[in-house]
């Protein structure tokens, strides 16, 4: 088994596996349904620090070297538009995939101007037959395997990525002092409902994924753990926000 630096945690004991959320966009198109919605649902449930986070993610994936790079689940696009504000993509390729078609929509209108360097698909990250096998450099996704079963998640990124390949990875991670987790809880569970209420017009289907999968998510060392069963090396982590997320780095053996 390949080592995990944790950036001074220990290893915990492992979790289940699988769709902690019970989330399907062929069940519930529900990030359709609130596309035009979702940035301004991210700062509201947030208060604005996934911006922080995404800026953080998106400096290790223009960090790492590849020359194709395939961002899963890219949403509207906030993720790349970083990656671009911090790295060139001459002679760079990238792909920018999701299960949402009015979501690639806006995605496509805010990358509009690099749309020489990158190509939006509809992929869902689950499987992507169309990908071919070890042909990519870089695989990154971000705050959307907590609603995705994450054993078909991590088979497919292992699966496209070519010898030697970045998984990078922004997630939901746990809050190691318990009184503050604590309280981060309570604030998702009895705050969010309420402001997911409002920031989506009613639909309630908007948080209830959302919250569901926060909760049951497992913590940054069970899911590096996940990571190194899925076959991948030099799998390392570090927290974000006091551990509210965690961004995984994991290359796939040579």
């Amino acid at each position: 088994m390949s080592s995990i630096r944790t950036s001074g945690w220990q290893l915990a004991h492992s979790t289940p596996i699988g769709n902690s959320a019970d989330f399907s966009p062929h069940r519930d198109d529900v990030f359709g349904r609130i596309a035009s919605r979702y940035d301004l649902l991210c700062d509201v449930f947030s208060f604005g620090i996934h911006r922080l986070w995404k800026r953080a993610v998106a400096r290790q994936i223009a960090e790492e070297p590849w020359t194709v790079l395939l961002d899963g689940a890219t949403g509207t696009g906030d993720i790349l538009l970083r990656v671009l504000a911090h790295q060139a993509v001459t002679g760079r390729s990238i792909v920018g995939s999701d299960v949402s078609m009015p979501m690639l929509a806006i995605a496509q209108s805010r990358l509009r101007r690099h749309a020489s360097s990158i190509r939006l698909v509809q992929l869902d990250a689950e499987t992507m037959p169309s990908v071919a096998a070890a042909s990519v450099d870089a695989y990154s996704i971000s705050l959307a395997i907590k609603i995705c079963d994450r054993p078909r998640v991590l088979a497919e990124a292992f699966r496209i990525l070519r010898p030697g390949g970045r998984l990078i990875i922004l997630e939901a991670s746990n809050i190691p002092w318990k009184p503050v987790r604590a309280a981060y809880l309570a604030y998702m569970s009895l705050c969010m409902p309420l402001l997911g209420w409002l920031a989506t017009g009613g639909d309630a289907s908007a948080y209830k994924y959302l919250l569901r999968g926060i909760r049951n998510f497992p913590g940054a060392e069970d899911l590096a753990n996940e990571i190194v069963r899925h076959g991948f090396v030099s799998v390392a982590f570090r927290r974000l926000s006091l551990g509210i997320v965690a961004i995984h780095v994991a290359h796939k053996p040579l």
